[in-house]
């Protein structure tokens, strides 16, 4: 697996939020999502191939017993099977972190899936030479409802930008089955305290009116947008 980076943290979103976990960060990705937190992992992929057991070794290093194996995409990643296989056969729980546009039978505890609405897609960045791909895999719904049907415990989480995006929330739930309102997560999209803060309250009250769940950017709060964290 190409990865990006591998260390010791607290996961900052989702149901598992707070929790100690180590992130396997691959690096890769077939989408280009205009506001990517991780340019490292999709527009300019940094990393080094290391072998699927360093890799299961290096996270054993660590107390935690969770490990979130996340991106870039990491269902693109050749062997991501069996570093799941292994990851499960020492005993850890595992969260996977996707965009849900490809599916694989990975063992997992945690399907954490991020569909992409079309704020993600890049009219202008690099003068959009990757709008055209990225709009036509940034959505698949048939993916999106097998890890749904084959997952023990799955989260659907949605970047949100602005108020427009609620429609096209209520579109892609509307064509899935088996969620329940408990299982959506509306995340503000923002690298910066700030600029997350200044979406939270409305995001909020959309929650509390829709029985979503607000999804915070806890490690951002702790840390700040870096590496590592």
């Amino acid at each position: 697996m190409k990865l990006s980076e591998l260390f010791h943290s607290v996961q900052g979103e989702g149901k598992l939020l707070g929790v100690p976990s180590v992130f396997v960060r691959a690096s890769g990705c077939n989408l280009r999502c205009v506001w990517c937190d991780t340019p490292y992992t999709s527009w300019t992929p940094e990393g080094e191939n290391v072998a699927v057991e360093e890799i299961v070794r290096r996270v054993m290093e660590f107390p935690a017993r969770h490990v979130v194996v996340t991106g870039g995409e990491p269902m693109i990643m050749p062997d991501i099977i069996v570093l799941c296989d292994q990851l499960k056969a020492v005993g850890l729980h595992i969260t996977i972190e996707t965009a849900a546009t490809v599916y694989q039978p990975v063992k997992l505890d945690l399907a954490s899936l991020s569909p992409k609405l079309s704020n993600s897609t890049p009219h202008y960045r690099d003068g959009g030479k990757f709008a055209v791909s990225h709009e036509k895999q940034r959505l698949n719904i048939p993916a999106i409802q097998k890890f749904i049907d084959t997952s023990t415990d799955f989260q659907l989480k949605f970047v949100v930008s602005s108020e427009i995006d609620l429609a096209e929330i209520d579109a892609i739930l509307g064509g899935l089955k088996n969620w329940s309102p408990s299982d959506v997560q509306l995340m503000p999209e923002g690298i910066d305290v700030s600029t997350l803060n200044s979406r939270a309250g409305w995001i909020a009250e959309v929650c509390k009116r829709t029985g979503f769940r607000f999804c915070p950017r806890l490690h951002v709060m702790l840390y700040g947008h870096k590496r590592g964290t």
